[in-house]
């Protein structure tokens, strides 16, 4: 037996060595697998990495982001804005975080809307880049070019201005950032696909747009909330067909005078909710809410003042969807929602709820459950 342990020693050392040796070829392989890249964000600006990138600071767009990384792109996030997730959509944080409790461990660098966004916080986590939405960039303002003199390239994307373009363009950017451009190239292909089959049916259709006013239901029946013009949910309206009433008044979003409303006379109302219970007279919509309580919360829309006399109100035609699938891939449903009900003779053969889910089954590891469109006519 003794004779046996110098042979047992060598095959160790020659084991140790064997294993040496793989895990450094396979850094190696690692190492290779990282080129030095220049993007071409949306704003036309170039911005040279080591791509994938391994540390990632992102500020919104948070499922786009995975959609097109695949979960595993989270791997390489060390920090995100995540009041923009978790208060913005809690239902879908929950949903998120009850798959993949680790995104409760990454690092909080503050929102940008409510001021608190820290350079100081993401310099700290030593990102490779920093990737924003594009109202973040502008919010931010010399902030950004803070993070830039420090040596942290910003990266941005926009899904925002709910353009075909700047969908595609983000979506490719995504892929570059994550390594991922052939999936991003499908997924941009897939969204591009669905949005000019609805343009080409509303064309098919040869009739006059139908008026359309949205607004988000955030405040109840007794306040007039804000209204979209050129982006969101206003150029959702006018992707699927509609003549948005708000386009003339209002160039991003902001409040219409309601007297503006009743003059323009819409065709077709929709809402936008989400989760949040802050305002029990609020639309509710999204991930864990009954078509029931939605259906109730939009009826009490209908005793505003003057709106029952609108054209929408008389025909039934006014309708709530879901806040959290506008400005991302997910809402090429909600232009096939909003066009449905425009142009219904034309999209027998689409179920735009069924879509949204599906895009779920195939890009996403998660699978949202309620209610994302609702229709007082059904």
């Amino acid at each position: 037996m003794l004779s046996l342990l110098p042979t047992l020693r060598r095959l160790t050392v020659a084991a140790t060595v064997v294993a040496a040796t793989v895990t450094a070829l396979s850094g190696l392989s690692r190492q290779a697998a990282a080129e030095q890249k220049t993007i071409t964000d949306v704003l036309g600006r170039t911005v040279t990495v080591n791509a994938p990138l391994k540390r990632i600071v992102l500020g919104f767009y948070f499922e786009d982001f995975m959609a097109v990384g695949t979960p595993a792109a989270y791997d390489s996030v060390v920090g995100i804005s995540r009041e923009a997730w978790e208060s913005w959509v809690p239902a879908n944080w929950a949903m998120h975080t009850g798959h993949r409790p680790s995104l409760a461990q990454i690092a909080d660098v503050g929102e940008v809307e409510v001021q608190s966004f820290s350079v100081e916080k993401v310099l700290s986590l030593k990102p490779d880049a920093v990737v924003l939405a594009d109202w973040q960039y502008k919010a931010l303002g010399l902030d950004a070019d803070r993070l830039e003199e420090a040596g942290v390239p910003v990266i941005v994307v926009d899904y925002n201005a709910q353009t075909l373009e700047r969908h595609v363009a983000s979506t490719l950017v995504l892929g570059e950032v994550t390594g991922q451009s052939a999936r991003a190239k499908e997924i941009a292909a897939f969204y591009k696909t669905a949005v000019e089959d609805v343009q080409k049916r509303v064309a098919a259709a040869k009739q006059a747009k139908p008026r359309v006013y949205v607004e988000f239901g955030n405040k109840g029946p007794a306040e007039y909330s804000f209204t979209y013009g050129k982006n969101m949910w206003g150029a959702i309206a006018t992707a699927a067909g509609g003549d948005n009433i708000a386009a003339p008044f209002v160039e991003w979003w902001g409040p219409i005078n309601p007297e503006q409303v009743l003059a323009s006379k819409p065709e077709a109302i929709f809402l936008s909710g989400n989760e949040s219970k802050k305002n029990p007279a609020s639309i509710r919509m999204g991930h864990g809410v009954d078509a029931a309580e939605s259906k109730a919360r939009l009826q009490g829309y209908l005793s505003r003042q003057g709106w029952a006399d609108l054209p929408a109100v008389k025909s039934g035609a006014v309708y709530a969807v879901y806040q959290g699938a506008s400005r991302t891939l997910s809402d090429f449903a909600m232009v096939q929602f909003f066009a449905k009900q425009l142009y219904p003779a034309q999209f027998k053969d689409i179920d735009p709820v069924k879509n949204y889910l599906d895009y779920y089954a195939r890009y996403l590891p998660v699978q949202p459950k309620g209610t994302f469109a609702v229709s007082l006519k059904d």
